[in-house]
């Protein structure tokens, strides 16, 4: 998949934030694609790694999530199977991070009144920086989208990447994993799995699943150079 993780935020704030100012939404969510693209290309995904908690096996050796605690004092989350979300709240709570974990099939999502938004993912971002083609407003725009609350706590690095540094006390993880239920193949691309990820305060009810026709929207799957 081309370009970086900033560059691919970017393109996600661009269309979220273009799509709530005509909605009057709420503030946007992390969101990003994750493309699979077999023959020769990469494949992007989410594979199961050694790991701390391991609760649910579905083979001889391979974990239905991971989680693994890094160095940095980050916990990596890694999903093989799309399945037990309870758990893998369970097994957050005991690394220290309150979590409210929702898989849905792509196409849907929660509807964003089931939390209210932290007030450090609002940014000040104009509609002519969105459209602007400057290198250095572009810059701008990412930096801020970088700075943001939710994007510093969760990443998508290793799969999902949470930095219980940036969390304050009382703040929740929401994450929401989509998963394609037909794989994605070189004669028909489309993304493989989608996840946002966002703090919030709370309270959290439950979720009012609404559609996301944007998911299907795989823009440029040409892989990297050097794949």
């Amino acid at each position: 998949m081309n370009g970086t993780f900033e560059d691919r935020l970017l393109d996600e704030l661009k269309a979220e934030i273009s799509a709530r100012a005509a909605q009057g939404r709420a503030p946007t969510r992390l969101r990003l694609n994750r493309r699979r693209i077999v023959g020769g290309a990469a494949v992007v995904g989410l594979a199961a790694a050694a790991a701390i908690a391991v609760p649910l096996v579905f083979g001889p050796q391979t974990p239905a999530y991971a989680l693994t605690e890094n160095p940095d004092g980050s916990i990596n989350l890694r999903i093989n199977e799309f399945r037990d979300p309870d758990q893998v709240e369970e097994d957050m709570a005991h690394l220290g991070v309150p979590a409210d974990i929702i898989y849905l099939p792509l196409g849907k999502r929660c509807g964003d009144a089931r939390a209210p938004f932290v007030p450090g993912d609002r940014t000040t971002t104009t509609p002519e920086e969105l459209k602007s083609k400057d290198p250095a407003v572009q810059a701008r725009v990412r930096e801020r989208a970088m700075n943001t609350a939710s994007a510093k706590a969760i990443r998508p690095k290793n799969g999902i990447t949470i930095y219980p540094r940036y969390i304050k006390p009382g703040q929740i993880v929401l994450i929401e994993v989509m998963e394609n239920p037909v794989e994605p193949t070189v004669e028909r691309p489309g993304v493989a799995w989608q996840f946002s990820g966002r703090l919030t305060d709370g309270p959290v009810a439950p979720c009012q699943v609404v559609d996301d026709p944007s998911a299907f929207d795989i823009g440029d799957a040409t892989p990297p150079p050097g794949s």
